[in-house]
């Protein structure tokens, strides 16, 4: 599909290098999404495909925009803050739906003696999380999968405690290369004073303000120099080089691996399994090129179905929540287990969250097995194989989950 006429212009003035761009029709920004290469990104926009690989808000967003503009930042990690940043102050139409807050990731840092800084769903700051223990919130982060690679990043230059880290008091042994890795930064002995420097620093990196963050630093390092502490100015003069030498190459190659390219064809298949309806769960396993991925099959345990067997409710239920993860890749094909009930409960979630994404259903005759499809013929007979395997990968792996979660009561 070639770029309309009315968006050339724009089109080719877009670097390879990373930012933030904005589709807009006359004044109003109608997307902002942020990219490893400007105009790889935006190009991908204009496919056949575009409605699948996104969604209607963004479609009809592309559709009607007038002019793309852009921002170019001197790292991916910076575009992914300056989106989030942009997002929450701007709202744009194609940005947001019903469920964005509990989709989206954000990051928090606590209100403790050593505050900790972790990300979150919107559904926990719902649901799970005390604002009053909050003492800074960023975001929403549109992919959870890069903001957690991210600040792993930023980490490494200004160590905190995680989620579950506990505050060390004394000296004990730990390892050089989990430090390094940011797994299990150096924080034993730290005055608390220089822990909340990290923490001001983490804050003013978020915010966007990384110039304001440099400059504090170059003073700081001056400072300490000035009052012969040059250990302690060769710790910020290291972690000024690194803010200033960021190396996002993680971010990068994730960046890139989100991308669908006409090699890959990814079907997610999804299966439910339950004892005349207790300990009801359901899966999604995912077959690429032919061949099961298992680093992307999930989990779910139901939640809306409690006193009865009704599969149909519980397959909403899955693909509701496996379509509020804006960071996992969309399929291609969507296979499903049962008859015309499931078939067109599946067809309704994807139609009310405005994905055009082909489905097949796997009827199931005695003794559970593959009697006849409901879809697509085109797409059954090209792809017959891999949804057999789809489906039979999904049942396996739900009775699976299902025994161990029935051995846990």
């Amino acid at each position: 599909m070639a770029i309309p006429e009315r968006l050339q212009k724009d089109f080719d003035a877009l670097p390879r290098e990373p930012g933030v761009y904005f589709f807009k029709f006359g004044d109003e920004i109608l997307y902002i999404g942020k990219a490893t290469s400007l105009k790889d990104r935006v190009r991908s926009y204009f496919s056949e495909r575009l409605i699948i690989e996104r969604n209607a808000r963004v479609a009809q967003a592309i559709k009607v925009a007038d002019s793309i503009e852009f921002t170019v930042t001197p790292s991916v990690i910076e575009a992914l803050i300056l989106e989030a940043n942009l997002i929450k102050k701007l709202q744009p139409h194609a940005n947001t739906r019903e469920k964005d807050d509990k989709s989206y990731t954000y990051v928090i840092i606590t209100k403790e003696e050593f505050p900790r800084v972790y990300t979150v769903r919107g559904k926990e700051l719902q649901t799970s999380l005390d604002p009053d223990d909050i003492r800074d919130l960023f975001g929403p982060f549109t992919n959870g999968s890069a903001l957690r690679t991210a600040l792993q990043i930023v980490r490494k230059i200004f160590p905190f405690r995680g989620e579950k880290d506990p505050i060390v008091r004394k000296p004990r042994i730990h390892s050089p290369l989990n430090e390094q890795l940011g797994l299990a930064p150096k924080l034993e002995g730290i005055p608390r004073a220089q822990y909340l420097k990290n923490i001001r620093n983490i804050k003013l990196f978020f915010e966007g303000k990384k110039p304001q963050l440099i400059s504090l630093l170059k003073k700081e390092m001056k400072s300490l120099s000035s009052l012969l502490k040059f250990e302690e100015a060769e710790k910020v003069k290291r972690a000024l080089w690194s803010l200033e030498h960021i190396k996002d190459t993680a971010l990068i190659s994730s960046d890139f691996d989100q991308k669908d390219t006409d090699a890959s064809f990814r079907i997610e298949a999804y299966d439910v399994a339950h004892t005349m309806g207790s300990n009801m769960v359901g899966v999604m396993v995912v077959v690429d090129q032919k061949l099961p991925h298992k680093a992307d099959y999930r989990k779910f345990k139901i939640k809306t179905v409690t006193s009865k067997s009704d599969d149909t409710k519980a397959l909403t239920e899955i693909l509701e929540r496996r379509f509020s993860h804006n960071e996992w890749r969309l399929p291609r094909l969507i296979v499903i287990d049962g008859g015309k009930g499931q078939y067109n409960a599946a067809q309704r979630v994807l139609t009310s969250l405005g994905y055009e994404i082909p489905l097949v259903s796997v009827v199931k005759g005695v003794g559970h097995k593959p009697k006849g499809y409901i879809g697509d013929n085109s797409i059954i007979t090209m792809h017959e194989q891999e949804i057999l395997l789809a489906n039979s990968e999904a049942h396996r792996f739900a009775l699976a989950f299902h025994q161990d979660k029935r051995k846990l009561k």
